[in-house]
């Protein structure tokens, strides 16, 4: 790739906007196989400047210099001590939740500004959407002054805790951060999945309630639920189709023959190699789930330093992909806790689970940590993917949106902080508008080669004659540009974001249409979708077998897969009926 310059298709501009939906699909899907996102190499050099220096350097040289440990220069007598544990977590939370750690920058569609996040939830009016309506003092769509208040002492928490001087983070102070998240979280979720409250809240509780040594131990105990719970989650036939589109992506990956040795017979054969499939479920799943055992278990120091090897390599390797979540400072955060945690506090030294102080309590640490992901595996509706620990595993709510002709444009009536993604693609690389609309296509093309993107593209095309002249967009980045962030996660652009931009917008029945589809429950083979108009809300539901959309090729060359209706409105005249098929 170019160091300034993206790549794009070869076809001009113009021309592809004319061409129907499959056909710009099989063009942005062959292309991505080669190409990835075609993004300039600049890019990929300023997050290695945001996660080495701004990140990692300045997160060592804040809790160096407030933590009565020394300086940088003898990091080897101090970097094992729990307050860095502590202010790791707190400085990671910190620029989650601000807008500068995960979902940041072109690859997350904020390409410019690069930030979402606070430029979002400290204004007053932007769209909120509280997870339970029923929570009181959760009402309404639209953030106040009382969220920006809150969403500031949560900010002015974290911070305080990486810069307090001491030996430790005083436990009142993670308690209030934590208090902070979750009142946060309960107002809008967003804020709390950001911060990835999933993962760093338990932290933030165990820095209040442990210490010494019990507290080491719990956090062993979380950080091998998230690996563990993220490698459960990629049984099953979604994982195999994350590994071709993230490969092709990775600056580093050299040429297009490494890139299409992922995939079956590329361009014709999209579908994942015998390659891909060996990587996700043996450098993925078996490593997610075996290697953490060993880790938790072990009291072999040779053991435990090779399994330590092993979790890093892992996480270099995911950072090295730059997949489009750039989940850069996690993974280099895990990274480091793997040495951490395991390898600086062996078992054999007193930090094994049998030296816990309190047996019962740890046993309820460890309850409290799988309730979401065995209720969110089972019932993936009520539980965000993130929560549930299905972490990049493929199996996601996701949806595709679609304008008719001109209908996009009453979007400018959304007060936000950021332009349209394509005036922003035009303001950072100089783009006309057809061209900025072609690289924005690229994204439909990743869709579509993971598993439900062959879904949501089949409904749109089954249902809509007019799908060719509707203007389409991945719902993942829609979000960000509304609500500041996303992290694959479809329930924070589901029909309740769409109730909330159509309160402000007021499309016309049919102007905006969004196909949803809820993630695949564990013990179930299908994948239910709905269909959401924004004037008139669901419209259909229905289903698809997993099975049918993985041995499609993406671009849908035999025509939708198999679609069972389950109910369908009668939306001109605002009556439903059953449907059976």
């Amino acid at each position: 790739m170019p160091l300034l310059r993206a790549v794009l298709p070869d076809v001009d501009p113009v021309v592809h906007a004319t061409l129907p939906l499959r056909e710009r699909i099989r063009i942005a899907a062959t292309f991505w196989a080669d190409n990835g996102f075609g993004t300039p190499r600049y890019v990929h050099l300023v997050y290695i400047l945001k996660v080495t220096v701004w990140y990692s350097l300045g997160g060592l040289l804040i809790i160096s210099a407030t933590s009565d440990l020394g300086g940088l220069g003898n990091i080897d007598q101090w970097w094992k001590e729990p307050v860095v544990y502590q202010k790791a977590v707190a400085w990671t939370v910190l620029m989650e939740v601000v807008g500068f750690g995960g979902a940041w920058g072109p690859l997350c569609a904020h390409f410019k500004p690069f930030t979402g996040g606070a430029r979002y939830w400290l204004r007053p009016g932007t769209i909120r959407v509280a997870p339970w309506r029923w929570v009181p003092g959760t009402a309404g769509d639209s953030r106040t002054l009382v969220d920006i208040a809150l969403y500031a002492a949560l900010l002015v928490s974290l911070a305080t805790a990486v810069v307090w001087q001491g030996d430790r983070v005083p436990a009142a102070l993670a308690a209030g951060a934590a208090v902070l998240l979750v009142v946060n979280g309960l107002r809008d979720s967003i804020v709390f999945l950001a911060a990835r409250g999933e993962q760093y809240l338990p932290a933030l509780v165990f820095t209040a309630i442990l210490d010494g040594a019990d507290l080491v131990i719990a956090a062993k105990v979380l950080i091998v639920t998230v690996w563990i719970g993220a490698g459960f989650s990629k049984f099953g036939l979604h994982f195999a189709n994350v590994i071709p589109p993230m490969v092709s992506n990775a600056p580093f990956v050299p040429g297009t023959f490494a890139r299409r040795l992922h995939y079956k017979d590329a361009p014709d054969d999209l579908r994942p190699s015998k390659l891909s499939w060996g990587l996700a479920h043996f450098g993925g799943t078996c490593v997610e789930i075996l290697t953490p055992l060993v880790l938790l278990f072990s009291t072999n120091e040779t053991v435990t330093l090779l399994a330590v090897g092993v979790m890093v390599s892992f996480h270099l390797f995911i950072t090295m992909t730059f997949p489009l979540a750039v989940p850069l400072e996690w993974n280099v955060l895990f990274a480091f806790l793997a040495v951490f945690l395991f390898w600086g506090h062996h078992a054999s030294d007193g930090y094994a689970l049998s030296d816990f102080s309190e047996p019962w309590l740890l046993a309820l640490i460890a309850a409290a940590l799988l309730t979401c992901p065995v209720i969110g595996n089972l019932r993936p509706d009520k539980v965000s993917f993130l929560p549930s620990m299905r972490q990049y595993a493929g199996n996601w709510a996701s949806a595709v949106w679609a304008f008719s002709p001109g209908a996009e444009e009453k979007m400018s009536r959304l007060d936000l902080p950021a332009p349209p993604m394509t005036d922003q693609l035009m303001a950072l690389l100089k783009y006309d508008r057809p061209t900025a609309e072609q690289c924005m296509s690229l994204i439909a093309g990743w869709r579509s080669l993971h598993s439900q993107g062959r879904g949501l593209f089949s409904v749109l095309i089954d249902r809509y004659d007019d799908i060719d002249q509707r203007t389409v967009r991945e719902g993942e980045f829609m979000s960000n540009w509304v609500r500041g962030w996303n992290f694959g996660d479809g329930h924070l652009h589901d029909e309740r974001m769409i109730a909330a931009i159509q309160a402000r917008v007021g499309f016309e029945p049919g102007e905006l249409i969004v196909v949803f589809v809820e993630s695949q429950p564990v013990h179930k083979r299908v994948q239910e979708y709905r269909v959401i108009d924004a004037a008139l809300g669901v419209i259909e539901r229905g289903t698809w077998r997993v099975a049918d959309a993985v041995a499609q090729q993406p671009w849908l060359p035999d025509g939708p897969i198999p679609l069972e209706v389950t109910w369908r409105a009668e939306a001109a005249s605002g009556v439903t009926s059953e449907v059976t098929t």
